[in-house]
C-alpha cells in the first residue's frame, strides 16, 4: 500500500513543505530512503524500526520506499523520523488517521518512541501556515517555539503513540498558545546599564550616535578602559525589537539549534567570538552549511575583541557582509543566503602592550612595532567602519565619584528621537537608518552650505580621506543632526563626524 504524510525540511533560515510517501510492496525484506538525504535521515529506518516495535505496532517485512519530495532537495537531519513511521503505519493499514493529510509532523524518535526535539521548528511552523494547513505535530520540547506562529495549531507529543491517537481523533491534545505581549515583556529587559560605566561621557555620545544610526564602532584604549563594558551595553539603547525583527532573528538561531528553550528572542543578540575564531565559524559553513557568528548577530551587536588578535584573512571576509548585510555560501549541490544586518563593535589597544595611550604607564613600544601591530587591520575593513573611537583610561576620581554618569535610558530618549526621524524619512525604503544610504540618498538628504562643504574639503585634503570615508563622515553628521533634531547639517555636526575618523589619518609618534 501507499500513504502520504506531510513535514517540513530547511533550507538556510527558510522552510519547504516535504511529502513522505511510503510505499509497502511484496519482496525481500529492505527499506529505502529516497529523496537527497542526507546520513542522518537514511539512519531513520533503523530509528524507526526499533521505535515502531517498541511502541507496540509492528515493522513489516516486505520491501519499504520512502520518497522524500521534492526529491531534487536536499533533506537534513532527524527531523522526517515521525513522518516516516506515520506513513508507515497508514500504509500498513496497523492505525487509521484521518488527520493525517491536514497536519505536518516532524520530530527525532528514539528507540523507545519517545519524540526528541530537532531545530528548525520556527520556519517549518512559518511553512506549514504558509501551505494552508491545519496544524503541525512537534516534540513537547519544541512547541513553546512553534507556537509563536498565530494562524497554525501546535501540537505537542511526547511519544509516536500520543501522534497517532490525536491524528485518529482517540486523544485529545490541546494546541499550545504563545503570549508575544508577554515574551517580550518578560525578556525584553536588560541586566546591565550603561549607568554602570564611571566616566566615559564621550563614548558613551559616541554609542549614542552609532544605535541612533546604525554605525559601526572600532574603540582604542589601554586595556581596564571600560571597551567591553561599554560595547555590552549597547544593544540596551538600540530599538526594541519588532516581531518581524525577532521572527527572522529566532529563526536564524532555530536552525543552529540554539534557543535553550526560548519559545522567540526578545532582545537583540550580542555575540562575543574568541579571536581563534575561523572563516567558518564567523561567516558560516561547513558541509551541511550553518550561520556563523556574523549571522547570529543578526539585528543585534557583533563585538570583536582584541581585533588585532584575528586572523587577517578572518578580518577581510567580513567586508561583503558588512556591505550587503547577507552572506551566501555555495556548496556543489545547493546555495543558501543568511542575513547578516547586525552593528559591528571592534576594541583594539594602541600599541601591542597596550598602554602607549596610558600616562600612568610607560609604553616601550617603537614607532615600527606601533605601526605593525594596527597595519593587522587593513584599510578596506577600517573604511567600512563609521566611527573610530579613542577610550583613555579612566580616573580613579571618575571611579569613585557619586555621579553615575548618563544611563541607558537617557541614552535611548535620544535614540528614539533619530529613529523617529529615520523612519519617516525612508519611509516605504527597505533602508532602515542613515548608515543604510546610498549615494543618492546621500546627496537628498546630507546637503551642505558653503561653510560645511569648505570644512569637508579641507579635511579630506588635509587628513587624506577615502571616499567611502566621505561617505561616512556625511552618514554620521546626518545622525548627530537627527539627534539635536535639526533638518540640516550643521558645522558642529559636521566637525564631530570628522573626530570620529582617528584612524584614518597618518599615523605619528
Amino acid at each position: 500500500m501507499l500513504s502520504k504524510a506531510l513535514s517540513a525540511g530547511t533550507s538556510g533560515i527558510d522552510a519547504f513543505l516535504v511529502e513522505c510517501e511510503v510505499d509497502v510492496a511484496a519482496g525481500l525484506p529492505s527499506t529505502t530512503v529516497v529523496g537527497l538525504p542526507d546520513v542522518a535521515v537514511r539512519e531513520s529506518r533503523e530509528r524507526v524500526k526499533a521505535a515502531l516495535t517498541n511502541s507496540r505496532y509492528f515493522y513489516p517485512p516486505r520491501r519499504i520506499t520512502v520518497n522524500l519530495a521534492p526529491a531534487d532537495t536536499k533533506k537534513e537531519g532527524p527531523i522526517f523520523d515521525l513522518p516516516i513511521a506515520l506513513g508507515l503505519l497508514a500504509a500498513t493499514g496497523q492505525a487509521e488517521m484521518p488527520r493525517l493529510a491536514s497536519f505536518a509532523a516532524v520530530g527525532e524518535l528514539a528507540l523507545d518512541g519517545a519524540a526528541r526535539p530537532v531545530a528548525g521548528v520556527l520556519p517549518m511552523a512559518l511553512a506549514v501556515r504558509e501551505a494552508g494547513l491545519a496544524g503541525i505535530i512537534v516534540p513537547w520540547e519544541n512547541a513553546p517555539e512553534a507556537a509563536v506562529v498565530h494562524g497554525v495549531d501546535c501540537i505537542p507529543v511526547k511519544t509516536l503513540s500520543q501522534a497517532v491517537g490525536f491524528l485518529s481523533g482517540e486523544l485529545p491534545i490541546s494546541a499550545v498558545e504563545a503570549d508575544l505581549d508577554s515574551i517580550f515583556e518578560s525578556d525584553g529587559r536588560s541586566e546591565v546599564d550603561f549607568s554602570e560605566v564611571r566616566g566615559q561621557e564621550h563614548a558613551k555620545r559616541a554609542l549614542t550616535i552609532a544605535a541612533a544610526g546604525g554605525h559601526n564602532v572600532i574603540m582604542v584604549g589601554p586595556p581596564g578602559a571600560g571597551k567591553s563594558m561599554l560595547s555590552r551595553r549597547l544593544p540596551t539603547i538600540m530599538p526594541r525589537l519588532s516581531l518581524e525583527e525577532a521572527l527572522d532573528t529566532t529563526k536564524i538561531y532555530s536552525v543552529a539549534g540554539l534557543m535553550d528553550g526560548k519559545p522567540l528572542l526578545a532582545v537583540r543578540p550580542f555575540r562575543s567570538p574568541h579571536h581563534t575564531i575561523s572563516d567558518a565559524g564567523l561567516i558560516g559553513g561547513g558541509s551541511n552549511p550553518r550561520p556563523g557568528e556574523v549571522s547570529l548577530s543578526h539585528n543585534g551587536v557583533l563585538f570583536l575583541d582584541e581585533l588585532p588578535e584575528f586572523n587577517r584573512r578572518t578580518l577581510e571576509v567580513l567586508r561583503q557582509p558588512l556591505e550587503d548585510h547577507t552572506v551566501t555560501i555555495a556548496r556543489a549541490m545547493h546555495t543558501v543566503t543568511y542575513p547578516a544586518r547586525f552593528t559591528l563593535v571592534a576594541a583594539m589597544n594602541p600599541c601591542p602592550c597596550g598602554y602607549y595611550t596610558d600616562t600612568r604607564h610607560e609604553c616601550r613600544c617603537s614607532p615600527h612595532r606601533i605601526a605593525q601591530y594596527r597595519s593587522k587591520v587593513s584599510g578596506p575593513l577600517l573604511d567600512r567602519i563609521d566611527i573610530h573611537l579613542d577610550v583613555p583610561a579612566i580616573q580613579y576620581r571618575e571611579l569613585a565619584g557619586r555621579h553615575s554618569g548618563t544611563s541607558s535610558e537617557e541614552m535611548t530618549g535620544l535614540v528614539r528621537v533619530a529613529r523617529s526621524i529615520q523612519t519617516e524619512r525612508f519611509e516605504g525604503r527597505r533602508i532602515f537608518c542613515n548608515a543604510d544610504m546610498s549615494t543618492r540618498d546621500l546627496r537628498r538628504h546630507c546637503r551642505l552650505d558653503e561653510a560645511c562643504e569648505a570644512l569637508l574639503r579641507h579635511a579630506i585634503e588635509e587628513l587624506n580621506f577615502s571616499a567611502r570615508a566621505y561617505h561616512k563622515i556625511l552618514k554620521v553628521a546626518r545622525t548627530i543632526a537627527d539627534i539635536s533634531v535639526s533638518d540640516d547639517i550643521k558645522k558642529e555636526h559636521l566637525l564631530e563626524a570628522i573626530q570620529y575618523r582617528s584612524l584614518d589619518r597618518e599615523f605619528v609618534m
